[in-house]
This record gives C-alpha cells, structure tokens and sequence, in this order.
C-alpha cells in the first residue's frame, strides 16, 4: 500500500497541472499533454539526446574533478591541524562566493572555452566537499588509528581497512549533495557561455517563450538525474550505512 502513495502522489500533481492549464488557457502553460507531445517531438529529432549527452558528459567531468580534489583536500585538512588553522578563511571565502560570480569571473579570464566551463563547475562544488570531509577527518577513530599503527598496517592497508569506512559515509554525502549542486550550476554555465547543452537550450526556449519546450527538456534533465540517484547514489548509500543494521 504504501508504494502506491508515491504513484498518487505524482498522479494529483498531473491533475492539479492540467486543472490550471485548462483554467489559464494559455500557450504560457502548456498541459501535460502538449508537454508529452513536444518532449517525444524533440527526442525523435535527437535534438535532446545530443544536448542532454553534452551536458551530462560535463556533468560527469565536473562531478569526478571536484570529489577527487575536494576529498583530498578534506582530508589533507581534516589530518593537520595548523595547515586547517590556515586554510580555514579560504574556504569560508570560497563557499560564500555566489557561483556566478565564479562562472563570469572564468569566462572572462579563460574565455568561452570548455575548460573554463568545467572549472567553474569545479571552483563551485570543491569548498562543500572539502569541509564534509574534513569533518568526517576529524572523526576518524584514533584509537582505531593506534591499533592499526601497533599492529603494522602500513600506510595502503590503514587506508583501505581503517580510514576509507568510516570515511564512506562523508564522501557519500558529499556525493549526493555534489550531484544536486553540480547540475543545477552547469545550466548556468552552459546558459552564459556554451553553444550546446540543455542550459543553452533552455536559454534559447526562454527567448522564445516556448515554455512546453522549457519543461518538457526540464522534465527529461529531472528524471535522467534521478534514476542516477535510484540506480547509483542510493545503493552506494546503503552500502556505506549497512554497519547501522
């Protein structure tokens, strides 16, 4: 029973869609229908594969970057007091910066090029990680650490059986926060300075004021993000919280 309130769910919110369709009676919102209709339009052109392709390749670049610089840096951070002790006002400076200003800042001194694109998205996300891992750092069980260093793990096999689980669960939040970030700053990247991609899409969708076309790419962007978090994230999750069973 309780599977079906989810189906539910989503049936009400079609039908409260559609009711105010009807009652606005305008091109400006589109019901479902029409939604459906130009989605299947657009995906038989394989005009929104191509542009979904390219911004999930970036997506998947910048996500991959950001966790690998971010964790590095958490830790580093989280293991050495003064060098966390200096870096500290670095990194409230760097999560207080709004991400446009970044993404300009990037386009103006790289130039509209695909590298900056990235290293935007990059910049972005890099000060989350690093403080969810440095936190996790913080944690680690010290005595686990001694017993690891009595017994002569060696710096691999301390790493691998004592540090990495109990660090799991920060990078896996760290992750799935990323991912809800990321995509969201990669519109804004590809709406200012790309030539292809669902944000430069949807910027072109707004200068025409197709708004069908403007869910209906939404809508396809939403989902392909969210069978990653059904398919990947989530199991990955429950992976790292199995010692809680």
């Amino acid at each position: 029973m309780t599977r079906l309130i989810p189906a539910a769910s989503l049936l009400a919110l079609l039908a409260v869609w559609q009711w105010l369709a009807w009652q606005f009676d305008s091109r400006l919102l589109p019901t479902p229908a029409e939604v459906a209709t130009t989605l299947a339009h657009h995906v038989e052109t394989k005009e929104l594969p191509y542009h979904l392709g390219i911004t999930l390749i970036r997506l998947g670049t910048s996500f991959f970057l950001a966790m690998l610089i971010g964790c590095a840096l958490g830790i580093t951070l989280g293991r050495h007091p003064a060098a966390d002790r200096f870096f500290d006002s670095w990194l409230t400076l760097f999560l207080n910066i709004p991400a446009l200003v970044t993404i300009i800042l990037c386009y103006v001194w790289f130039g509209l090029t695909e590298t900056a694109a990235i290293l935007a998205v990059v910049v972005n996300k890099i000060p989350n990680v690093t403080v969810i891992l440095r936190e996790g750092t913080r944690q680690l069980n010290r005595e686990l650490l001694e017993m690891a260093q009595c017994y002569r793990f060696g710096r691999w096999k301390t790493l691998r059986h004592v540090i990495w689980p109990q660090l799991y669960p920060f990078v896996m939040t760290a992750a799935r926060t990323g991912l809800a970030l990321i995509w969201k700053i990669i519109l804004v990247v590809e709406l200012l300075g790309r030539s292809n991609g669902m944000g430069y899409q949807l910027h072109l969708f707004f200068q025409m004021f197709d708004v069908a076309a403007i869910l209906a790419y939404t809508l396809a962007f939403v989902v392909v993000i969210q069978l990653l978090e059904w398919g990947i994230l989530q199991p990955l999750d429950r992976y790292a919280q199995r010692w809680r069973r």
